[in-house]
This record gives C-alpha cells, structure tokens and sequence, in this order.
C-alpha cells in the first residue's frame, strides 16, 4: 500500500507508545513516571513563557492537551503524574496567591476542585481510547498476519497444482503419437510451467508484504529465462526501474512478461539465427510501461501474426494488470507492449 511521508509520519505517531521498548514491567512504570514528568516539565516551561505577557490568567489551560496527549502516549500512569506535577504546580505558582495554595477570590475554591475533576475525567476518557485503538490495532495486526499465512499457503498449493498439471501434460504427451499433438502438450505445459515460475518467485522474494519490489522480482524471472531457456542465439537485453507494485499486478507482469519473451525465442529466431530480445520497465508520470521487443523475423514469423492462444493470454494478463496491451512489428523485430498510465490506483485497490 502506497502512502505519502506525511502519512507515514502520522501512522508512527499514532502507534507510538513509551513502555514498547521495556520488557519488564519495573521498566515499564520507570518509562511512563519519566515520561509524565518530562512532559509536565515542557508544559511548564510553555506556561512560564507565557506569563511574560499574561501572568495568573488561564492558570490550568495548558494542563488539558497535556494531560491527553502524555495518557494516550504514556498509558494512565504517565497521565497521573504529569497531573500532579503540572495541575498543583499550576495551583501554587500560577493562580493566585502565587507562590502558595490560598485562596484570594472565594470563588476559586469551587473552581479549582472543578478543575482537578476535568482533568481526571481527560485522563480517564484518553486511556479507555487509548485501549480501544490498541485492541483494534491488534485484532487487525492479527487479521493481517492470518491472511498472509493463508496467502502463503495459497501460493504454495498453486505452485504445486502447476507442478502437478505439468507432469500430466508430460504423461500425456509420452502416450500421444501424433508429433502435432506433442507440440501442442509441449506449449501447454511450458506456459503451465510459466505460471509456477512465476508464482514461485512472489512466494520465494515477496512472502510477507502485500507489495512486490518489482525490480527485484522482474531481474530474477529474467535471470531464471536466461538460464533455462534463452538459447546461445539469443541475449537479453534489459532496462528495469525500480517499482513497488501490489503483488496481483506484478504476477500478472511476470506472466506477461514469460508469454511475450517465449513467442520471441520460439518464433523470431530460427534455425539458429542470433538476435537480442529487450525488456524494458519504465516507471513515468505516475505510470509504467512495459516492453519486449525482438530484432527477429518479425510478422513474418510463423504464429506471431495469429490471434492464437499466446495473443489472448496476454490480453488476459494486460487486463489483471491493469494496462493496456499491444504488440504489433517493431522498426525490427516484433514488439509487445503493456502500458498502465496510473500506478496509485492500483496501489487504491489494496
């Protein structure tokens, strides 16, 4: 999920809490009286400044957002400390008589005791907040945590449904004696191998985020295709900005991106014709594009002309993308393109 820094800085405010780094609960207390008493000291030193130009006015004004912000940071103990210090602080030097707990209007008795229960009441009401956003930031840490276990698990049995449709084909295809029949298992199980490809590398380098440095997922794709299938013919040639997109669109990249470059290395170079095949993924204006292009045969060669099945699972995986495809010849060669001119909604969709 994408956010802004501003947002990123609000979202570690909100979770700050001062007991977090203490294990013990002798730890704990010692955080939250040192905070309190820290805060009470700011405040103070706010209220001292203030009483250059309005000396006695508002005398317990400052305690309230004190008193809410050090509860819901620093837990009721924090609260109740800051209270002591800062409220008979304010009792004795501000109200007056300053410098002393009497009275001079008659009327500030009732007022202070009036005081000293808005106060408790702040600090009562910021801690049942304060556990309430806690509980919910729990139970939906937990919710998160469940859900990435369950996707784990999921990718795992997809991974192993691939491997297992594969073999089948394979099997299939030892029992057939049509040599027509075994191109055709063969392409079946090499796209159904694509797909385990794919998904084996979210399941590897992305297994616990909800977003997939497109970069790193997108070099080692094209590193394993290099490895395993590119022939000594052909080279690759590569461009890949950096990117985080959600895990949906990079699979469907992957897979996009595995159909396009194993049409250019079964059709465009032929009886051992050499060439170079270029991936490029740019990030511009908000979007990405993504191309394969080939310096091969072009239109020319056999099945890239067709709106066969390699066509139409690319279109498929253009529209899981997100983005807009295309392919068609190229100065040289044949080129396919997926273009998305908007990457924060697909980041919205999460």
């Amino acid at each position: 999920m994408h956010f802004s820094p501003g947002k990123n800085a609000m979202q570690r405010l909100a979770q700050f809490d001062v007991t977090r780094q203490f294990l013990t609960r002798q730890g704990q207390f010692g955080a939250q009286i040192t905070f309190g008493v820290l805060c009470s000291a700011a405040m103070i030193s706010l209220r001292s400044v203030f009483d250059l130009w309005a000396p006695t006015s508002g005398p317990f004004a400052l305690i309230y957002p004190t008193l809410l912000l050090v509860t819901l940071y620093g837990h009721w103990q924090a609260g109740m400390t800051a209270f002591a210090v800062t409220f008979f602080w304010a009792w004795y030097f501000v109200l007056p008589e300053t410098r002393g707990f009497q009275f001079i209007d008659p009327a500030d008795p009732p007022r202070v005791a009036l005081n000293a229960a808005c106060c408790l009441i702040v600090v009562i009401f910021a801690e049942a907040f304060r556990r309430a956003a806690r509980r919910t930031v729990d139970e939906i840490q937990t919710a998160a945590d469940r859900r990435l276990i369950l996707l784990a698990d999921l990718e795992h049995r997809t991974k192993n449904n691939f491997a297992l449709v594969a073999s089948m084909l394979e099997m299939q295809k030892r029992s057939a004696s049509d040599p027509l029949i075994h191109e055709h298992l063969n392409d079946a199980a090499g796209r159904v191998r694509t797909f385990a490809d794919a998904y084996s590398e979210l399941a590897l380098e992305q297994s616990e985020t909800i977003e997939v440095d497109t970069k790193l997922f997108m070099d080692n794709l094209l590193d394993r295709l290099e490895n395993a299938a590119l022939p000594r013919n052909v080279r690759f040639f590569r461009e890949v900005d950096p990117c985080k997109l959600p895990r949906e669109t990079a699979a469907a990249l992957g897979l996009y991106m595995n159909e396009a470059i194993s049409n250019a290395i079964k059709y465009a170079f032929p009886e051992g014709r050499s060439g170079m095949i270029g991936v490029y993924f740019h990030v511009r204006d908000g979007g990405w594009r993504l191309t394969i292009e080939d310096d091969g045969l072009g239109l020319d060669s056999k099945g890239q002309n067709e709106k066969g099945l390699g066509s139409k699972l690319m279109e498929a995986f253009a529209m899981q993308a997100g983005a807009v495809h295309w392919a068609g010849p190229a100065m040289v060669g044949f080129k396919a393109e997926l273009v998305c001119e908007n990457i924060s909604e697909q980041h919205a969709a999460l």
